[in-house]
């Protein structure tokens, strides 16, 4: 088979008017089954359809012919970087939803605790309710409310993962009780508990594999410690060049390729591949819960 090059250079897109979401999917879909090179995503944690392609130019001429040619204009911007969050520590968490508005009202109480999770263990949810305190038709509506948490943690609104949630008792009234109630009484026990479990930020970490001139081995190994990664080892693939392996943060490498360009006078390239998920700094996690917390406001505006 034909060895194509490897696409270096991503972009997030949105339509520039409502309704085109069809035609940009055609146009996109049309361009990728003609050109190897140009690679089209859907990045379901961050909502996002990301095209990917060889460089700054390549991008252009696909945007230009999306415009010119199926009449379709979208915006672009850099992907978002697809963080986590996760709990370091056990906490218990409770919550009372009352509510009495005239005739009926809503009861429900939960009693949880929650655990840290191997990394890459996803979620599990637990029943350990005995004597009937909350009767079996409303542990799903307790699950629930916990599930509508994971999907946008406490710290920064990211997807939580890798926690276990056992729910182990709390109280029902024969009358008042109702799935929404213990929704609400899941979701809000269950944030209480990760506000005491010491949540971090995870970051994805990435395997870079670089290849370049030999003379410029040591540009590209300080830029990358530069960048919170480190070079694991090299290998000579010709007279004159090598094959750079290493790791680093993605949210570091946003638009490397323009730095590898101007490095190796346009002689590197370079592919990236999911390693692994690890905590972020604390400097990091604090300006990715400011951020989350300033866009939170102005939506309550």
């Amino acid at each position: 088979p034909l060895d194509f090059p490897t696409p270096m250079h991503s972009l997030a897109i949105e339509p520039k008017r409502r309704g085109d979401e069809q035609r940009i999917s055609e146009a996109l879909h049309k361009l990728s089954a003609e050109d190897p090179t140009f690679k089209v995503e859907h990045h379901a944690t961050s909502n996002e359809t990301v095209i990917s392609g060889l460089g700054d130019l390549h991008m252009r001429y696909i945007l230009d012919r999306m415009a010119g040619q199926y009449h379709v204009e979208v915006s672009t911007k850099p992907p978002r970087i697809p963080y986590r969050e996760t709990i370091t520590a056990r906490a218990e968490g409770h919550h009372r939803h009352k509510k009495q508005t005239g005739g009926a009202g809503q009861f429900g109480e939960v009693f949880l605790r929650v655990e840290p999770l191997k990394r890459g263990s996803g979620f599990e949810f637990v029943d350990q309710v005995k004597g009937g305190t909350i009767p079996t038709q409303f542990i799903p509506a307790v699950e629930k409310g916990v599930r509508q948490v994971l999907e946008a943690g406490p710290v920064a609104g990211f997807p939580v993962h890798d926690v276990r949630v056992i729910i182990y008792d709390g109280k029902h009234h024969p009358v008042d009780s109702k799935e929404v109630a213990f929704i609400s009484a899941g979701k809000r026990a269950f944030m209480d508990a990760i506000s005491k479990a010491r949540p971090i930020i995870l970051e994805p970490i990435v395997n870079i594999d670089i290849t370049a001139p030999d003379a410029n081995m040591g540009d590209i190994a300080g830029d990358i410690s530069s960048k919170r990664g480190q070079i694991s080892g090299t290998d000579s693939i010709q007279a004159g060049t090598l094959s750079i392996r290493g790791q680093a943060p993605l949210a570091e490498l946003n638009n490397y390729q323009a730095r590898l360009k101007s490095v190796t006078a346009g002689q590197g390239s370079f592919s990236l591949e999911l390693s692994h998920y690890e905590p972020v700094p604390p400097n990091v996690q604090k300006d990715l819960a400011a951020q989350h917390a300033k866009i939170a406001h102005a939506e309550e505006q």
